[in-house]
């Protein structure tokens, strides 16, 4: 008898025992479970999570914690008091984008912990799983005695499970303008890229790298680390341990508010995200980061309408004109502060010029850089509050007779707003600004930060700013004006609930070209960018340089491919406004506009769909998108400095449909640094079934147009 009551007491405690083992450990799938979270709270309380892709273990066991401004951490003593599940698959539609419909389709899983301390502080974990990646935040629900928190860190751990391949840049608190870089995990040193010369404003405090951040094991699957939903929050880096493979978030910090971010509850924090492919191109293809934000929050956005523009931009990075009407602020000073000597390049009768030049060749839109005063004082300076006003031109613009010019020539004038990096001053004037865009029929407005954030103390990729860019966003959007974003906080899908912001910066971009010390941007820059910034949204990176030497005006810099690698970017890098980057002097040959310009005039700017034919981070990508109104195809394909093949099929075709297709390709002899210029136009008929192999040159490229034959 007594050791029958010895087995039932021991049978209970180990069901007791296992109960509370299940109340610590919790799972959920992907929809077609190969992506899988194990949800822990170790015996400590310490919340921990792990991520599986088809069984096998991406991230091992990585904890999860807050420290706040006096008050405990959260990090401990926590228990499951309740969970969960759910599944969730809808379609939506873009109003413009990559693609037209959208589908969101994963699982997941809510836990809701508490502490089994006297402050009884609740928190929760809130996990989504998709087939292309996984996805939580941090929800911080409304609490007594609990209503505010100052977060000087957030410590969420990624712990890989192999020294992988990482495409990097370092986690600069005011910059995303560096090159990528390719080395093993273990070997990221993000300190050695800090002060660039080239870069205005720059802060890397330790080894910590931007995201998005891509990687490749060495069992060849990708994954790529990121964010979602930024709002009121700091913008994360990933702090780098190079001997235990492992990353810590590290939130872009301000000395002004002496912690990381200031928050209310209830309060959510951004999505920490993982895209997970098995083929590089699925990085690209994915939809997760913009599935992770709220729906459009703003309504209809049809006063934006995606389009191709040309502008007086280009010109001062080579160094033929200047920014301002005194002559000193050229491209130099963009950069050293050394004054140069040029012509202003805003005039009205220039503005003519590029006028004329697009209403002749099928290209919407014009952006006017310099026309208003102001850039005689716009950097290195830290008296720049007030410097713009956003509304009074140089006295050689006349901006009412450029803007009837061009109305008279079928042409939408962009608008261009440099803060110089004051945006106390730029929020005190955007109303009127905003007024004097919508009085002219101005309806879209590049805005730009150049130079290190007054007030001292904050950064372009600390809390203050992340909020500062959202008022913008939601003063244009209340106006109905659209807004493409320069040196801005990087983006993590909110055009999915801000669809007025069209484009974005935030990358090393094709100026870096005219100008860099470094010699410009590598060919293997694009091939890079591709799977990393582009991944976090649309980039406007001013593509179409055909004087790829430009030595009438500097003999020491280039771009650094080929011209047709120029026309490939339209396809490649997405966005929904792509400039047209070059003089309209040096889109002529021979006294007619260049053959290969009739690609730029051809080429959409929004697409139906989109499918990534070949693909490998840092080498090389092709891509084939179908625009939305035509319904044509154009193909895209670029390499780094090897040359190589593109072996295409074009089974995205309709079937028992015969097509056109034009191909702008290398020359036989191309090269991206001896003979970039050189190129061939070859026309042939396709179908579904049809194959061809394409050369490609060292930093070389191709792109084709398809259209269908009636």
């Amino acid at each position: 008898m007594n050791k029958f009551r010895l087995l039932l007491c021991v049978l209970f405690l180990s069901n007791l025992f296992s109960c509370k083992q299940e109340e610590r450990t919790l799972t959920v799938n992907s929809p077609n479970d190969s992506n899988k979270i194990i949800f822990n709270v170790s015996e400590e309380g310490r919340p921990n999570y792990m991520v599986s892709h088809n069984n096998t273990k991406v991230i091992d066991t990585s904890y999860m914690s807050f420290e706040v401004k006096d008050l405990p951490a959260f990090s401990g003593d926590f228990k499951i008091i309740g969970s969960t599940t759910s599944t969730s698959d809808d379609i939506w539609e873009m109003p413009w984008g990559e693609q037209l419909e959208v589908r969101n389709n994963y699982n997941e899983l809510i836990v809701n912990l508490q502490e089994q301390s006297e402050t009884n502080r609740e928190l929760t974990i809130h996990f989504k799983v998709y087939d292309d990646g996984i996805a939580f935040r941090y929800e911080f629900p409304e609490q007594k005695n609990l209503q505010e928190l100052l977060i000087t860190d957030e410590n969420t751990e990624f712990n890989l499970t192999g020294n992988h391949k990482v495409w990097w840049m370092p986690g600069d608190w005011d910059n995303y303008e560096h090159l990528y870089n390719e080395t093993l995990f273990s070997e990221i040193d993000a300190l050695s890229k800090q002060n660039h010369p080239d870069l205005n404003a720059t802060y890397i405090p330790e080894n910590a790298i931007n995201t998005p951040a891509t990687m490749k094991t060495d069992e060849g699957l990708y994954l790529s680390f990121h964010e979602a939903d930024l709002t009121d929050y700091a913008g994360m880096t990933l702090k780098i341990d190079n001997a235990n493979l492992n990353m810590v978030s590290e939130l872009v910090g301000s000395e002004r508010l002496g912690g990381k971010a200031k928050v209310q509850l209830p309060f959510n924090t951004p999505w920490r995200t993982i895209q997970i492919a098995e083929k590089a191109g699925d990085l690209i293809e994915s939809k997760m980061i913009l599935n992770l934000n709220d729906p459009n929050a703003i309504g209809d956005v049809s006063y934006f309408k995606p389009m191709k523009y040309v502008g007086i931009w280009w010109e001062m990075h080579i160094g033929k004109s200047t920014w301002d009407m005194e002559g000193s602020q050229d491209m130099n000073t963009y950069t050293t502060g050394k004054v140069g000597t040029s012509r202003h390049g805003a005039t009205t009768e220039n503005a003519k010029k590029y006028i004329d030049f697009a209403s002749q060749n099928g290209i919407r839109g014009l952006l006017v850089e310099g026309w208003n005063t102001g850039w005689d004082q716009w950097i290195n300076t830290d008296d720049r509050e007030g410097v713009f006003d956003f509304i009074t031109p140089y006295d050689d613009y006349d901006f009412d007779q450029v803007m009837l010019y061009a109305k008279d020539k079928g042409v939408e004038v962009i608008m261009h707003h440099e803060t110089s990096a004051a945006p106390r001053t730029y929020e005190k004037q955007m109303g009127v600004a905003y007024d004097f865009m919508k009085e002219n029929d101005i309806n879209s407005v590049k805005t730009g930060y150049v130079g290190a954030i007054i007030p001292k103390g904050e950064y372009h990729h600390g809390q203050w700013m992340v909020n500062h860019y959202q008022r913008v966003l939601e003063e244009a959007a209340k106006m109905k004006i659209a807004v493409n974003a320069h040196e801005p906080i990087k983006a993590t899908g909110k055009r999915r609930t801000y669809p007025n912001a069209i484009s974005r910066e935030g990358l090393r971009g094709q100026e870096f070209n005219a100008w860099a010390s470094d010699g410009g941007n590598p060919p293997s820059h694009l091939p890079t960018v591709a799977f990393t910034r582009m991944l976090a949204g649309p980039i406007d990176f001013t593509p179409g340089a055909f004087n790829i030497k430009f030595d009438e005006y500097k003999k020491e810099n280039q771009v650094n491919t080929t011209l047709a690698h120029q026309l490939a970017l339209y396809v490649v890098i997405y966005s929904p406004v792509q400039m047209a980057c070059d003089l309209p002097e040096h889109y002529i040959l021979d006294g007619k506009v260049h053959p290969a310009f009739k690609f730029i005039t051809d080429v959409g700017v929004d697409w139906q769909q989109t499918k990534v034919l070949e693909a490998e981070v840092g080498d090389y990508v092709t891509i084939a998108r179908q625009e939305r109104e035509s319904l044509n195809w154009f193909v895209g394909g670029i390499t780094d400095e090897n040359k190589r093949t593109a072996s295409l099929n074009f089974d995205f075709l309709e079937d028992g449909k015969s097509y056109e297709g034009t191909i702008y390709k290398d020359g036989l002899d191309a090269d991206w640094n001896d003979n970039p210029q050189a190129y061939e136009i070859e026309n042939i008929e396709l179908t579904k079934d049809s194959k061809l192999d394409v050369e490609l040159a060292p930093g070389g490229g191709f792109a084709i147009s398809i259209i269908e034959k009636r």
